[in-house]
């Protein structure tokens, strides 16, 4: 059990949490959210006894055993099997039931010809991978986890879900997937305004409480606000009246001690806006007969072919080495095909956002010299105004890329991406690093995006809100499919999921096999979307007319102050105009918040029911 007690943690002036308590019970699978930066790993980092708290007390049982992926690998030589089986209990007998670290290493990507192999022949993701299985396998009494599926594609996210759903222990994670939250813990804490909230349930659940208590505060100070200046002004009159001098003297020292609730700040996030192209014709580029491999013998591709056209949302998924990253820079011209070809339309301005990309910036440059590189007419203004989205504000603006984080040199790659007009949009993981509110902002971007894209990624929340056509790398194959990502769950499946027959429990009073429950989430969430469609488009809809209606209002306002008092009847005119322009825009918002209330309704019901589905997978 982890009891964590008035914890207080800064760096400098910059206060990370105070009075932060905490206490998990046995078998909790804890979900930590919170804006980057906000000191979710040095939490973790503070229960691992890597940070000393300011002020505060951790207590842990004793004997507690700890499971933490470590920021730095080291192996202690033989192959990868024996590492693995180092997270085993050891007995007299041996090593202990070697086949869970055999399980582990599959799930997680490997394959049984790696088992043989030196840890150091691995990748860094795949050494990651490695030291995860051996955390995983040793069961440990509390597991962190920071970010765990940075490093693995999405057939190893949907296996670790499926391990975490029924961990028998304390799991505390932290993650910028939603999707992989929701799904593996019971309950869910925010790291917000240097405090914590907790919540039995899921993201949603605590980020409506979030909301919820922010409007009470607000609320609370204005009519705080109101009843100070009353008292004031009650004070400010009878202030040397003698008949009056006990009632003042009372209320002076009743503001005295009555505490004056400060105006939140609105806290930083992503704003994306990509910078739309006009691309006047239907189809941007064609891929025929593409085949392209690195060894001779080993081709990643052969004989691919692929059209995108405008309007587009092509998500390009599979494991990790099969081949997603090189088909965008095929299509983007880096890599040339060794058969086949691209054909590009010639009004075709293609941004490309590639994990790799990010070593091209200059080290010795700024973030704003880098984000100035984009701006032909050298407009500072214009450039510190993208820093300040990507949240790079003030002085960090001034930092030099060599000083930055690899999350804050991805933020100032999709910083350039912004600026660059484009109607095709390549992206290669871009969710990576970004926290959970900047994910709903990309998502929020990418669907208004008139262009196409075209996105490799493994979170599983980002394919279900895009993605209308489908890439698949999966078993030694590739494959374009038309339709969503449900479609290809319910219609197709992942091949290693669709080899294992294992029996899940009953769901409503029968059993189900892993080929059903993937059928049935995939109605679950059809259903969702398209309910969820057919409210987003009237509230759209009413958006527009409301920002119409708001710039005709101004108009007219304007007009009102410049008429002449001799035109008697085109002040009257704009008057009524003026009055009837007013009272559709407060229907409209009056209706668009009927409409947003129901939607949120609906989508948490969607969101019962898949979690309830779920849970027909969590004792296997």
């Amino acid at each position: 059990m982890l009891q964590v007690q008035n914890l207080h943690k800064a760096f400098g002036r910059k206060v990370l949490f105070e009075d932060v308590s905490l206490t998990m019970t046995v078998g909790e699978r804890l979900g930590l959210v919170g804006r980057n930066g906000s000191g979710k790993t040095t939490l973790f980092r503070l229960i691992t006894g890597q940070e000393v708290p300011d002020q505060g007390v951790l207590k842990m049982a004793r004997g507690q055993r700890v499971g933490y992926l470590s920021q730095h690998l080291s192996f202690a030589g033989g192959t990868i099997l024996e590492e693995a089986c180092r997270g085993l209990v050891m007995q007299e007998g041996g090593w202990q039931e070697v086949h869970r670290a055999e399980a582990a290493l599959l799930g997680l990507g490997f394959r049984t010809s790696d088992f043989e192999r030196s840890p150091a022949q691995l990748s860094g993701g795949f050494q990651v991978r490695l030291q995860l299985v051996q955390v995983l396998i040793s069961e440990p009494d509390l597991l962190l986890l920071d970010e765990p599926t940075n490093y693995l594609d999405i057939v190893s996210i949907r296996w670790l879900e499926g391990l975490l759903r029924s961990w028998p222990n304390e799991l505390l994670v932290i993650t910028h997937d939603r999707d992989f939250m929701d799904k593996v813990t019971t309950h869910t804490m925010a790291i917000h305004r240097r405090k914590v909230r907790r919540v039995a349930g899921d993201t949603t659940k605590l980020y409506d409480l979030l909301a919820q208590e922010e409007e009470i505060h607000e609320k609370t100070r204005i009519n705080e606000q109101r009843s100070r200046k009353h008292e004031e002004r009650f004070i400010n009159r009878f202030r040397y009246k003698a008949s009056k001098a006990r009632a003042v003297q009372s209320r002076i020292k009743k503001l005295g001690k009555r505490e004056q609730l400060q105006e939140l700040q609105d806290e930083a996030t992503l704003e994306f806006q990509f910078r739309a192209a006009e691309f006047p014709g239907k189809f941007m580029l064609e891929a025929k007969d593409l085949s392209f491999g690195y060894a001779e013998g080993e081709p990643l591709l052969r004989d691919f072919n692929l059209s995108v056209k405008k309007g587009d949302r092509i998500a390009v998924v599979g494991k990790n080495g099969k081949g997603k990253t090189t088909l965008l820079n095929l299509l983007d011209g880096e890599l040339m095909p060794v058969r086949g070809e691209v054909t590009r339309n010639p009004n075709l301005r293609v941004a490309h956002f590639g994990q790799n990309n990010i070593d091209r910036l200059r080290p010795d440059k700024t973030v704003e010299e880098e984000i100035l590189d984009m701006f032909p007419d050298g407009n500072r203004r214009a450039a510190r105004g993208i820093c300040g989205v990507m949240m790079f504000e003030g002085d960090d603006a001034l930092k030099k890329v060599v000083v930055l984080s690899g999350g804050e040199r991805a933020r100032v790659l999709l910083g350039k991406l912004l600026v660059s007009p484009a109607n095709l949009l390549l992206l290669d993981e871009p969710t990576n690093h970004l926290d959970m509110e900047s994910v709903d902002s990309l998502i929020a971007a990418l669907g208004v995006f008139p262009g196409a894209v075209l996105m490799v990624t493994h979170n599983e929340r980002v394919l279900h809100a895009l993605a209308t056509r489908l890439v698949v790398f999966d078993g030694g194959q590739v494959q374009v499919l038309e339709g969503t990502y449900a479609d290809f769950l319910e219609r197709v499946g992942w091949a290693d999921e669709e080899h294992d027959s294992e029996r899940l429990p009953k769901h409503q009073g029968r059993s189900v096999s892993k080929k059903e429950l993937r059928r049935l989430r995939a109605e679950i969430i059809q259903e969702r979307s398209s309910a969820l469609r057919d409210l987003e488009r009237p509230m759209k809809e009413l958006e527009s007319a409301i920002v119409a209606d708001e710039e005709r209002l101004k108009e007219v306002n304007e007009a009102l102050s410049g008429a002449t008092g001799g035109d008697n009847a085109e002040v009257l005119r704009l008057s009524r105009e003026f009055e009837k322009l007013q009272t559709a825009v407060d229907a409209g918002f009056q209706e668009y918040t009927r409409l947003s209330t129901v939607h949120e309704e609906r989508g948490r019901e969607f969101d019962r029911r898949l979690q309830e589905l779920e849970a027909t997978a969590s004792d296997r």
